[in-house]
């Protein structure tokens, strides 16, 4: 049999340290999985070629341009599952979050899956050590209400969003098209012009008020988003599955390539060869994924880590950092 070469993309604009262009990853293989399964779409770092980024393998030798409006297709799918019968927190009772898992488990698929990336009825808050009648949420969710910003109103909102407003006023306004968002998030410096929700996953929006160089209230002041990279990394999030773990006596939320170290952090590998997102997912889980020099085997360069910080009253993710070898054996 005769081997089918690969094609490969540079991922221009997901850089290694963001949390939010390594969700993103996560939404494309998951888009393009749904979209154009006979792709094959596999991932790799580009440790040959600095400086680091993702890159996209194919099995097909396509443009830019059709990637990203395959990975559009694939959102619009998947995005018809981001339904939460309006409800706008990640707050649910015990006995509804039950329901929504039940329910969810009966559709099936990718609404499953994101489901069960969401909450487990299991791991319940904890107040004052006394177990609450509330769902623990994913800690992914650092949306409560806080300044009118909702988590579940965007989760179900962003993907369903194909392309920020008009960018310019005037006859000098320029529509981008939803194929285009999603390859300038993939291929180009972000630029966060896109005056779109997010779900602060991306530590740029980490921007403190007191160093800000004009009036915060003031819109001309506030930095955008990536519109493009917000609706991938939405479906993305589906791949980081919520566990009950034990915590300090007690059940507790985990997720995929979570910890709870002085708070909690996410870590996330950097491999070398090509491989799909349930490959990624495997080393996500791996027992030894903060303890670099134990997956080198696997093919993994090293891991990185980001973590959740509160400033005032909302929370944020740091830029990442490379966990070294002596570091990662000693939280072994």
């Amino acid at each position: 049999m005769t081997a089918v070469p690969a094609i490969e993309h540079r991922l221009e604009g997901l850089e290694p340290d963001n949390l939010l262009a390594f969700m993103a990853v996560l939404g494309l293989l998951r888009a393009l999985e749904s979209a154009q399964p006979a792709w094959r779409a596999r991932v790799r770092w580009s440790l040959d070629k600095p400086p680091l980024r993702p890159v996209l393998v194919l099995r097909q030798a396509l443009d830019e341009a059709t990637i990203a409006a395959a990975a559009a297709a694939g959102v619009t799918t998947l995005g018809a599952s981001h339904d939460f019968a309006g409800r706008a927190d990640l707050n649910y009772a015990v006995g509804e979050g039950r329901a929504a898992l039940v329910g969810a488990r009966g559709a099936g698929g990718y609404a499953a899956e994101l489901a069960s990336a969401l909450l487990s009825d299991a791991a319940v808050k904890i107040v004052q050590g006394k177990p609450q009648d509330a769902v623990e949420a994913t800690p992914f969710c650092l949306l409560f209400g806080q300044g009118h910003q909702h988590f579940l109103q965007r989760l179900a909102d962003v993907p369903k969003q194909p392309a920020p407003p008009p960018r310019g006023r005037g006859k000098k306004a320029i529509q981008i098209t939803e194929a285009g968002c999603l390859a300038e998030a993939l291929f180009a410096t972000w630029a966060r012009q896109d005056p779109t929700f997010s779900f602060r996953w991306d530590p740029a929006e980490d921007v403190r008020y007191a160093l800000m160089y004009g009036d915060p209230s003031n819109a001309a002041n506030k930095e955008g988003t990536q519109h493009g990279a917000n609706r991938l990394a939405a479906v993305g999030l589906s791949a980081l599955t919520a566990v009950p773990i034990q915590r300090a006596g007690e059940v507790r939320l985990g997720a995929a390539g979570g910890a709870w170290n002085r708070g909690f952090s996410i870590a996330w590998p950097v491999w070398r060869d090509p491989i799909g997102l349930d490959a990624i997912r495997s080393l996500l889980i791996h027992p030894d994924l903060r303890q670099p020099a134990a997956l080198a085997r696997l093919g993994v360069d090293h891991v990185r880590e980001a973590r959740r910080i509160s400033v005032g009253k909302f929370m944020n993710f740091t830029a990442a950092r490379t966990i070294d070898a002596e570091e990662g054996a000693a939280s072994g």
